[in-house]
């Protein structure tokens, strides 16, 4: 018989990978737009009101730097278990709060 929590977890995991590919995928897309217009590529099927000079477009620069760094830490947290700052951190946290619970519990015995 296969372990409930061994499934659940790999369930999990696999939901969170989901997660993040997904957000991948709608980084590269929106962003390949976003360059196709700053390229000029996308002008001939633009409207004509619809400005066109390549420093309106500046600072699609600035949305795909943020936009990556959000990328890696998601990517991140995707790993926590894989990177040791993070899992000793996580580690520590749990035990914190396991003693705060404890010594609550004591106070009122």
């Amino acid at each position: 018989m296969m372990d409930i929590q061994k499934y659940e977890r790999a369930k999990k995991r696999v939901k969170e990978l989901k997660g993040f590919y997904n957000h991948l995928k709608i980084f590269v897309i929106i962003n390949g737009i976003f360059y196709l217009f700053k390229s000029g590529w996308l002008h001939p099927f633009m409207p004509e009101w619809f400005p066109k000079e390549t420093y309106y477009f500046d600072w699609i620069h600035s949305n795909f730097a943020i936009w990556g760094l959000i990328i890696v830490i998601h990517a991140l947290i995707l790993n926590r278990n894989k990177v040791p700052f993070l899992k000793n951190w996580e580690e520590r946290q749990i035990r914190k709060y396991m003693e705060e619970e404890e010594e609550e519990q004591k106070k009122y015995r």
